[in-house]
């Protein structure tokens, strides 16, 4: 062999170690990121199917409500930012404002076990009646599988699902992502502007937006 036959040969070797490096980098990333990256859901598509159980230890699925417009809502209480919309009575408020509507409010709890914000149905229930909360179920997701289904990636993160069972918004209750209660009335609400133009049949001016908060706590 020729010492420039070799010279390739050593160069197309050393190329395709650095790629099988690059690919296995590549893969580690979205382990670590549990496959986030992996698992959007998309708006103006059929939301995610899922079968989850309350914290009244009923069992209820997506599909049960369909018909009718669905928020999700992922929380975890002893998140400040849940704090400040939940303290503050901005939570419950537009949960009552939204189900007096006849919409669908899912809470979901996606923290795992040993998890900030992990609780069991008994304890869900309490912290909602002490906050003056109101949402329609409370759903025990301690395993993230549907968390990770949505891609939900804070506390608060809120998904809103049409009568279709169409995706229609995704991202933050609203646009300053501070957990200072003087910010709420400045900002640019969201998911109260989305709802009120789902029901009026209008197309969502903000369809998606960026969520803020705590990051979920999932499982490893």
């Amino acid at each position: 062999m020729t010492r420039s036959m070799t010279s390739k040969t050593s160069f197309l070797r050393g190329l395709l170690s650095r790629r099988t490096v690059l690919a296995g980098a590549a893969t580690s990333v979205l382990l670590a990121t549990g496959g986030l990256a992996r698992a959007q859901a998309q708006l103006d598509q059929p939301a995610p199917a899922f079968t989850a159980t309350t914290a009244e230890g009923k069992t209820v699925s997506l599909d049960s409500y369909k018909g009718k417009t669905v928020v999700l809502e992922w929380t975890n209480h002893d998140c400040p930012f849940v704090k400040k919309h939940y303290g503050s009575g901005n939570i419950p408020a537009l949960q009552k404002e939204a189900t007096a509507q006849g919409v669908v409010w899912l809470q979901v709890i996606s923290s795992a076990p040993g998890q900030q914000g992990h609780v069991d149905g008994p304890t869900a229930l309490k912290l909602n009646k002490d906050r003056g909360a109101a949402p329609t179920q409370v759903l025990l997701d301690p395993s993230g599988q549907i968390g990770k289904s949505y891609g939900a990636q804070t506390s608060p993160h809120l998904f809103i699902v049409n009568p279709q069972g169409v995706l229609v918004y995704k991202g933050g209750i609203d646009s300053i992502a501070t957990a200072k209660v003087d910010d709420i009335p400045k900002a640019d609400p969201y998911v109260k502007t989305a709802l009120g133009e789902l029901a009026a049949g209008k197309k969502i001016t903000h369809a998606s937006t960026k969520p803020y908060g705590c990051s979920i706590k999932y499982g490893s």
